[in-house]
């Protein structure tokens, strides 16, 4: 698939060839090459919500933390496509864990004093709510939680009993969870969003930005596996967590579990781990 008019007036050369990437799961991703012999990375796909790529152009802004990760620059933005500067691809270089936890750390000091976003944007296709709300015991159970019983799919994937759990579970956050600052989240990172940049630097794509607690960040990461203990090493070194912080991950996880299962008919593993949490903390 290729459209040349994807790269108009944006000084890269006409477009000649594209390439499919992998990943993400509302778009189809391509990197375009162009008769300059320069390269873009262009999101694209019909039947998606208006704003989609507005509010991941916002998200993209919104990280640009100094010294932290480097981030895509938004070239255009469209209803229907977002093209964004390619950041190559590379392997990771000998301190690029360490690097990657000492910038999440960094990125976690910007705090507000409310939890939630100025907008609301998406994770995956479905909205993703975020009212300032000051109490973030709250936040978390209402719009990171307790709001997927509102989804189909995933209110009929659980039984009358998992529901019951899940919102007793939402009523007990303030006993399972401490008190945590508003920090600055990526809101989606999985290791899939969290790449190197030809120059080693850790780098972020496609982000669900809002103000929210730090450990349900890592609950992400550690819930998707494949991060090595030395990114958690330099994490904790920038930005100290409260103890049993690694017990409280399957908890906050709880909210990928459920969005998954909201996404996806075929998500009896999302389900199970669902069970699973649900015993150990309601």
């Amino acid at each position: 698939m290729l459209t040349p008019s994807w790269l108009d007036g944006l000084a890269l050369g006409d477009a000649v060839a594209a390439e499919s990437v992998e990943g993400g799961y509302a778009s189809k991703t391509f990197r375009v090459r162009t008769s300059l012999d320069r390269s873009a990375i262009v999101k694209t796909q019909t039947d998606l919500p208006p704003d989609l790529y507005a509010v991941e152009a916002d998200g993209l802004d919104a990280l640009r933390v100094p010294g932290g990760f480097a981030v895509p620059e938004v070239l255009r933005v469209t209803p229907d496509f977002i093209v964004l500067t390619d950041l190559g691809a590379s392997a990771p270089s000998p301190t690029y864990w360490e690097d990657a936890g000492r910038a999440l750390a960094l990125q976690h000091q910007h705090t507000a004093d409310k939890f939630g976003y100025h907008q609301d944007n998406y994770l995956g296709i479905l909205p993703q709510r975020n009212p300032w709300t000051i109490d973030g015991h709250s936040f978390f159970a209402q719009h990171r939680l307790v709001r997927y019983l509102e989804v189909p799919d995933c209110y009929n994937a659980l039984s009358p009993d998992d529901r019951h759990r899940l919102e007793r579970v939402a009523d007990r956050l303030p006993e399972l969870v401490p008190p945590q600052p508003p920090s600055l989240l990526h809101g989606d990172l999985w290791h899939g969003n969290l790449l190197p940049t030809p120059a080693g630097r850790p780098a972020l794509i496609d982000p669900a930005v809002y103000y929210g607690w730090p450990e349900a960040e890592l609950s992400m990461l550690i819930g998707c596996g494949n991060i090595p203990d030395a990114f958690y090493r330099a994490y904790e070194e920038a930005h100290p967590l409260a103890p049993g912080w690694r017990d409280r991950m399957p908890l906050l996880h709880l909210r990928e579990h459920l969005c998954v299962t909201a996404h996806f008919t075929d998500s009896a593993n999302a389900v199970e781990q669902i069970h699973t949490i649900l015993a150990r903390f309601a």
